[in-house]
């Protein structure tokens, strides 16, 4: 049994290993990790999400900038529903369960002695699955986490130039490492100058952003339209 990250860190700090050895052993498990996808076929019984899901959780700052998908820390029940429905040959058993880690992982908003920062273009607030209720919704839950001490939400509105064109999103964990979400999976990178690039990319994004009273007037506006579309049923 391979441990999780979170079990990993908490095993260095126990052990106190400086920072150098300690990224040296989280690498030695990403190897693994590697080598066991390479050489097995996926485990049918694991959960989607569940390499972001370790990350975050032993993470104390999450950087996540997404421009098509909300962020998972973000996500309502129904949305990531969506999400999960989406990975190739998902079982509705397995979307239920990676939905529910999901929520339970997003508890990590709320404890003391982290911070999420999180940057979105505005076409991800446009690009919406399931129903125009759905995403009232969860327009809603960015409203009440933008509030909160320890969360920093930003937009980069439409009418503003990017620093540079997204490839995809990506979740930055400490400075340690970085998670992108693909349909196919997760992608854990852990070597240093490739997590140096997108703390980088990361870095421009957020400077792009706008903040504060200006996010909750465009999210307001879009809450607006979306009322206007209704029941508008999508295929």
């Amino acid at each position: 049994m391979v441990p999780s990250f979170d079990v990993l860190d908490r095993l260095s700090r126990a052990l106190g290993l400086d920072d150098s050895s300690a990224r040296e052993v989280r690498d030695l498990l990403v190897a693994v990790e590697a080598a066991a996808d390479a050489g097995l076929p996926p485990d049918e019984d694991g959960i989607a999400g569940a390499v972001l899901n370790d990350a975050v959780r032993s993470a104390r700052l999450v950087r996540s900038f997404q421009c098509v998908v909300l962020p998972a820390m973000l996500q309502s029940a129904e949305y990531a529903r969506h999400v999960f429905q989406s990975v190739p040959n998902a079982t509705p058993e397995a979307v239920g369960r990676a939905v529910a880690a999901r929520v339970e992982r997003q508890s990590v908003l709320y404890e003391p002695g982290r911070e999420s920062v999180f940057v979105l273009t505005e076409a991800v607030l446009r690009t919406w699955p399931g129903s125009p209720a759905l995403m009232l919704a969860q327009l809603d839950r960015l409203l009440a986490v933008e509030s909160l001490g320890s969360v920093r939400l930003g937009l980069i509105p439409w009418r503003r130039a990017v620093p540079v064109l997204p490839r995809h999103g990506f979740t930055v964990c400490d400075q340690q490492s970085v998670v992108v979400e693909g349909f196919a999976g997760e992608q854990l990178v852990a070597d240093p100058a490739e997590v140096a690039a997108y703390e980088g990319a990361f870095d421009r994004f957020e400077r792009a952003a706008v903040f504060g009273d200006e996010v909750r007037e465009l999210l307001l506006r879009v809450m607006t339209e979306f009322r206007d579309l209704g029941d508008t049923a999508t295929l």
